[in-house]
């Protein structure tokens, strides 16, 4: 297992970085469009007509990205792609209000409130539940949780490793379920939207999209990763003896600034649930296409991150004025940077490769395919979950793997009737479930270096050994509730259907 690992590591890391291979691919679509052009390569696309049950038979044909208007239009519009990438506004805006709640140490004592209030019995769970919630704070999980719930095992005279293990769970395998939306969901909308405007360009993602199953997911997975955990890994875990006295935590906690931050997060969420259920409220009634309270998700997220962070900033004197605030803002955007950088040529590729035509191409060519073969949805969907997990040991970044999968199976998978959603959900699974054991994952060093306080010769494979369990069972009962949940055409969530056309 070990060389294998080995092999794996060795070979991501040997993959060029994810902005760099978003250029390569944007020049292959290029060289493709220009040789698809010059093969004459076209494909019939059949389309409702005017009379009620008639059809058209259109073509569709590549439109070359090296002739004259092909080049005019990859200048002129470098900058258009990247302003209107979907994904790019919606990000930067969420992670305004999330960074001021982490700056602030308002989401990591709230972490550190909740696991501190918990009955030995029920330790597990709750590590394993706040694990996979703490995907509000995106990555502050990674960092907070796993030496707070080490301690916390430690000082019930369980073995530190457990409390490790359970947290990193909820957190990787766990990370896209949660019980509310979370930054995760406006991300990947805006890149299945974009790859579904490929084959309907008046498609809508509605950021709840995956929200129901979600939130059930986050119940199951909890329960899952405490059998794991009391079956498997608190057993292997005891044979190692642990020295306490290599390990010590220091957690700042300020009660007062929390009790202040919880009115006011209590406060802005019932002034949003006002002007969501009254009538002629701002948030009441029907946007553009969705629910009003549906469409700003993203700037209700916004505030009541917004508003508790900057509340406890000020009362736990974090904060001392608005400069303060505004710099926790720019410290949050300048981490962003690395994500801007991959925007910009993500952007470029995926409007490339929309204009060429190519991905509409494929995707009637590749759903023809499917839909003769008559494969049923349930095993589109398992073999798809089954080849992002393969993929997320070789590339570690979610939204970099999906802005590759997005704009070729989504508008494939609708030309057979699966939604755009459902394969948006399906992609979340199976990148969430391998997150614990492909080496790429950027947070494994944390892991590692926090096991070898208790273990000196502890390294990636030891972590791996000890995660292995959590994987395949979440494998197995996710996906088995993802076709279930299939099978039984329940929706995904608002706006959230199963089928398309």
């Amino acid at each position: 297992m070990s060389t294998f690992l080995d092999r794996i590591e060795h070979l991501g890391n040997r993959l060029p970085h994810p902005a760099t291979m978003f250029a390569l691919a944007t020049v292959l679509v290029i060289l493709l469009s220009a040789f698809a052009v010059y093969v004459g390569w076209s494909v019939p696309k059949v389309l409702p007509g005017t009379a009620a049950g008639d059809l058209v038979t259109d073509v569709v044909e590549p439109r070359s990205l090296l002739d004259s208007d092909g080049v005019w239009w990859l200048i002129s519009h470098l900058v258009t792609n990247f302003i209107q990438f979907p994904p790019l506004g919606i990000v930067l805006v969420g992670m305004l209000g999330i960074g001021v709640a982490e700056r602030s140490g308002f989401i990591p004592d709230l972490l550190s409130t909740l696991a501190n209030r918990v009955s030995p019995r029920a330790l597990t769970p709750t590590i394993v539940f706040l694990g996979i919630v703490s995907s509000l704070g995106l990555d502050a999980g990674y960092v907070v949780l796993p030496p707070i719930a080490a301690l916390l095992f430690l000082l019930s005279g369980r073995s530190p490793l457990v409390g490790i293990a359970a947290a990193f769970a909820g957190i990787s395998a766990g990370f896209s379920a949660n019980l509310v939306i979370t930054a995760v969901d406006p991300l990947l909308a805006g890149f299945t939207e974009s790859a579904a405007h490929v084959i309907d360009p008046s498609y809508r993602v509605a950021v709840t999209a995956n929200w129901w199953f979600m939130a059930a997911s986050t119940v199951v997975l909890t329960l899952v990763g405490w059998t794991v955990t009391a079956i498997w890994i608190e057993p292997r875990a005891n044979r190692v003896t642990i020295d306490p006295s290599t390990f010590n935590l220091n957690q700042a906690s300020d009660a007062r600034a929390m009790r202040h931050a919880l009115i006011a997060l209590l406060a802005a969420a019932i002034a949003v649930a006002v002007i969501t259920v009254l009538p002629g409220a701002p948030l009441h009634g029907v946007g553009n296409r969705f629910p009003r309270w549906v469409e700003a998700t993203v700037p209700v997220l916004f505030v009541l991150f917004l508003v508790p962070g900057v509340v406890y900033g000020y009362v736990s004197g974090r904060f001392r004025d608005n400069r303060d605030v505004a710099a926790a803002m720019g410290k949050t955007l300048a981490e962003l940077g690395p994500y801007i950088v991959l925007a910009f040529f993500a952007a470029q590729f995926i409007a490339s490769f929309k204009y060429s035509n190519l991905g509409e191409m494929l995707a009637i060519s590749g759903g023809g395919v499917l839909t003769e073969l008559e494969i049923p949805i349930w095993a589109l969907i398992f073999i798809f979950v089954v080849v992002v997990m393969v993929g997320n040991l070789l590339v570690g970044s979610a939204s970099a793997k999906y802005a590759f999968f997005a704009p070729v199976f989504v508008p494939m998978f609708m030309y057979v009737g699966i939604s755009p959603e459902l394969t948006q959900v399906a992609y979340r699974v199976g990148d969430s479930i391998t997150n614990v054991i492909t080496p790429l994952n950027p947070y494994m060093v944390i892991i590692v270096a926090l096991i070898q306080r208790f273990i000196s010769t502890a390294g990636i494979g030891t972590v791996v050994a000890l995660m292995l369990p959590y994987a395949a069972a979440f494998a197995v009962v996710w996906i088995a509730m993802l076709l279930g949940w299939v099978v039984l055409d329940i929706p995904l969530g608002p706006q959230g259907g199963l089928t398309y056309g």
